[in-house]
């Protein structure tokens, strides 16, 4: 929310200057996001008028104007400007006026000597059109300082406000808090009723009154449209971030700006019959004020007249009905919306306005009709008219129930001693309604805040008014104590550290995502959808972890990042009640950075698997598996202590081809907590006594996982059997189309004595025995 400091300080002035106002305002929860000057610095600049123009005697294109500054005595100025024209009143900068670029001095120009420059905004820095002089108004007071006549020593201000408080998205309600801040007098616009002279009514039927407990409806007839607004309107209003249109138009945005009460005009000659507050209709369409033709689905609430929609309630009206020049008669309206009944649908529609914005947070339901009256002021003042009398519906508006503070519950919270008559006043300067009984405060909050509802609410409000900056600084009194730690689980900082130290780097990416990609990955994914997602493309929760991993490694492709190790530890939801932390990867590119001293090879299946075996310090079970978005000959599922805890492989080819990439990255995703999970170290004497080594030859179906064979060979081995790896593969000739033979090295050592030829020998017959009725295998001859 922009705005000018001057607009602010119309309706509260308390005795500090600018800089110290905003730290007051953000330190009470009101973020000030920039100070900003209404201008650019320059000086010497004077409102002008042109007396007369005539043509250089030695150029084309310049003329020779006589202009009157306000000193008695017109000066000459030679002026390029194609509109500099006699009665035209212009600002001037003097001799010795230092410009945004320039600095201005007495020059001789084609032979005629200049005594200062006529302006346009683009030499003063200012916005507008800059195809000619700037033009003033007729009744700019010449001599006048330009810069003090246009207030442009002003402030604009930028509040980054909190979702839950849209009481101050309006100065009057900024200026009722700086007021309870500051303690400083608030001055806010008092408009009285309008007497009707007119007795024209519209109509008015509230067909949901849940979603429109309350809506205004007024005629004025017989306005002047094209009537110009006040320069003091204009002003703020340009200043705020919106451009002036026209009178009627510009009341209604000055209104939201000044009470934060939206309000639209419509042209009373392009409703048909009532109005009616309804929920669109199946294939019910509407043009926007902006253009747009909107779609509108069963849930959003519309303004419309016996032909159809005119508005969608509480975001923008429609174009049909729209005020234009020729408009003589006008229907004011001002509403109350639930904002249940607006949050999410201008966001649907791809549209931001700063009535939804207001509307979505909840406005003051209170000065609906106080709103009306200022606005109908307003017109007539400007625009003239004669106004009809205001028709009403009205049903259930919202409750504000009384809430009990507690005082020695507020002292025990704040940590400090707060004065119960100084609480009361404050909470009464923000508008609401206190009672004192004993040791408590009643408070019944005010209809335009809805984000005081519970004793902790008004907690917050009670030490936010007395000062975060004055609650004393204390050390803990708590005892400093050691929490355990449990050392059979890693900490998430060194799981990450040890993927980074194997030459990963970690990414973080939206939880949301593109449904599409979900079931792209998974046909069988039913991710949860949001309902209220930030944009359709972020309108469902991952699944998996691979769909922003694929996103980020395209996202380096395009930069011409062609080797990209990434990994990202988080959650992903199955369901509303299945929401586990997994830890997932993405190797693509070479295997090794570009170097001398090896070459370059695309990184493969083992290259990953390797990376996990180190990050579990453990070789892994991995096991011949099945899943919809890796390779069919190139997916493994992980296994740990005989649990599934994840996948690895290369992402299968036809998702290559739908992200589109050159080959295939290699993906893994493993639940974290068994990543975490290690076992302790224990300490075991080293043996004395020599290794005996065996190499076993098996030979075996070619289909039979080697990590099966090892498994079955693992669980039966003595306790003297130390090792036993895999360290050879073969197929070809001397064995069958289908077999492969393993070689197996079994390496024994006992810490007591040394073994003898009968303790190996039956060692290894247990394991022969074993593969063969687990596996199915026999010793290659």
């Amino acid at each position: 929310m922009q705005f000018p400091e001057s607009w602010l300080r119309s309706l509260v002035n308390p005795a500090l200057d600018t800089a110290a106002l905003a730290h007051a305002v953000t330190m009470a929860g009101l973020e000030v996001e920039a100070l900003a000057p209404a201008a650019p610095p320059f000086n010497n600049v004077v409102v002008a008028e042109i007396l007369s123009a005539e043509k250089h005697p030695d150029a084309d294109r310049l003329r020779v104007c006589q202009v009157d500054v306000g000193e008695g005595t017109p000066v000459t100025i030679v002026c390029g400007a194609p509109n500099a024209a006699a009665g035209l009143k212009v600002p001037c900068a003097r001799p010795g006026a230092k410009l945004p670029e320039v600095e201005i001095k007495v020059a001789r120009v084609r032979g005629v000597e200049s005594f200062g420059m006529l302006c346009s905004t683009k030499e003063l820095g200012l916005e507008g059109a800059a195809d000619g002089l700037m033009a003033l108004p007729d009744d700019a007071p010449v001599g006048e300082d330009f810069r003090a006549w246009l207030n442009l020593d002003d402030t604009l201000v930028t509040l980054k406000l909190t979702p839950n408080r849209a009481d101050c998205l309006s100065l009057a309600g900024l200026a009722r808090e700086i007021g309870a801040i500051t303690g400083a007098e608030v001055r806010l616009p008092q408009t009285g009723e309008v007497v009707p002279t007119i007795g024209d009514t519209v109509a008015v039927q509230v067909a949901v009154p849940d979603a429109c407990p309350r809506y205004l409806a007024r005629v004025v007839r017989g306005i002047d449209a094209q009537a110009e607004t006040p320069r003091w309107m204009a002003e703020r209003l340009e200043r705020s971030g919106i451009r002036p249109l026209l009178a009627p138009v510009d009341i209604t945005n000055y209104v939201l700006l000044e009470l934060g009460q939206p309000m639209h005009a419509f042209a009373l000659s392009r409703l048909n019959g009532g109005i009616e507050v309804r929920l669109a209709r199946a294939g019910e369409k509407l043009e926007l004020l902006n253009g747009q033709t909107a779609e509108l689905a069963p849930d959003m609430l519309v303004i419309a007249d016996a032909t159809g929609p005119v508005a969608l309630a509480g975001i923008m009206g429609g174009q049909p009905s729209s005020v234009e020049r020729v408009t003589v008669d006008v229907m004011l309206e001002a509403a109350f919306f639930a904002p249940a009944a607006i949050a999410g649908r201008a966001r649907r529609l791809g549209l931001a306005t700063d009535s939804s914005h207001r509307f979505e947070r909840g406005v003051d339901f209170g000065a609906t009709r106080a709103a009306m009256e200022r606005a109908t002021q307003l017109l007539i003042d400007i625009c003239g008219g004669q106004p009809g009398p205001i028709s009403e519906a009205v049903a259930e508006l919202p409750r504000r129930d009384p809430i009990t503070l507690r005082l020695p519950r507020l002292a025990r919270v704040a940590g400090v001693a707060l004065d119960a008559d100084a609480v009361a006043r404050n909470l009464a300067a923000l508008g609401a309604d206190v009672r004192r009984e004993d040791d408590r405060l009643i408070v019944t909050p005010p209809s335009f805040r809805f984000d005081l509802a519970i004793e902790e609410d008004l907690i917050e409000e009670a030490v936010r008014l007395f000062g975060y900056d004055n609650i004393p600084a204390q050390p803990p009194a708590a005892p400093s104590r050691m929490l355990p730690q449990d050392e059979t689980r890693r900490a998430d900082d060194a799981l990450r550290q040890a993927l980074v130290d194997l030459d990963y780097q970690e990414v973080v990416t939206y939880s949301f995502v593109d449904p599409a990609w979900e079931t792209t990955l998974d046909p069988a994914a039913r991710p949860l959808p949001l309902a209220n997602p930030l944009a359709s493309q972020l309108s469902a929760m991952r699944t998996t972890l691979w769909g922003g991993l694929i996103e980020t490694l395209r996202h380096n492709l395009n930069r011409q990042q062609a080797r990209v190790r990434i990994f990202e530890a988080g959650r992903v939801y199955a369901a509303l009640d299945a929401q586990p932390m997994k830890l997932g990867g993405l190797a693509f590119g070479d295997a090794l950075p570009e170097q001398w001293g090896a070459k370059a090879r695309r990184v493969d299946f083992f290259d990953v698997k390797g990376d996990l075996e180190r990050l579990f310090g453990r070789a892994l079970d991995t096991r011949r598996g099945s899943h919809p978005a890796l390779h069919p000959g190139q997916c493994a599922e992980v296994w740990l202590d005989g649990r599934a805890i994840g996948w690895l492989g290369a992402l299968h080819p036809r998702l290559v081809q739908a992200f589109d990439l050159a080959s295939a990255p290699l993906l893994f995703e493993l639940d974290a907590d068994a990543v975490a999970r290690r076992t302790l170290p224990r300490h075991a004497g080293q043996s004395r006594f020599p290794q005996v080594r065996r190499d076993l030859a098996f030979v075996l179906d070619a289909q039979t996982p080697a990590g099966d064979l090892l498994a079955a060979l693992r669980r039966v081995a003595p306790a003297q059997v130390r090792e036993i790896e895999v360290f050879d593969d073969y197929r070809g000739k001397g064995l069958e189309q289908n077999q492969k033979s393993l070689a197996i090295r079994i390496v024994m050592q006992d810490t007591a004595r040394t073994l003898t030829d009968r303790d190996v020998e039956e060692a290894v017959q247990a394991l022969i025995d074993t593969a063969q009725q687990q596996c199915g295998a026999s010793l290659r001859i």
